[in-house]
């Protein structure tokens, strides 16, 4: 299992330890606005990567966070464009 997250095509961003990003989508579901992988550093939420099932995340689709799926707690989320490079850290701030 791996550490995962989407946004739905509502705008969730979702997080889930799973296979695939495939995985976090509801049931009746078969698309999102791409997907990536997390960490948690030190309470702040660490987004990479792309999803290979649906592209690198839009998050200019984001318009809230179900923390449920992570921790149930609020946490300063920061989305790495260039991983494995540490260049550039974009903070994600949702509703905006």
């Amino acid at each position: 299992m791996y550490k995962k997250f989407i946004i739905t095509t509502a705008g969730v961003l979702k997080f889930g330890q799973v296979s695939r990003h495939m995985d976090l989508l509801e049931p009746g579901q078969d698309d999102c606005c791409g997907g990536g992988l997390w960490e948690n550093e030190n309470g702040t939420i660490i987004l990479f990567a792309r999803s290979f099932d649906f592209g690198a995340p839009d998050f200019s689709r984001l318009s809230r966070v179900d923390w449920n799926t992570l921790d149930g707690q609020e946490h300063p989320l920061v989305y790495y464009p260039s991983w494995p490079d540490r260049i550039l850290a974009v903070p994600i701030i949702v509703g905006c």
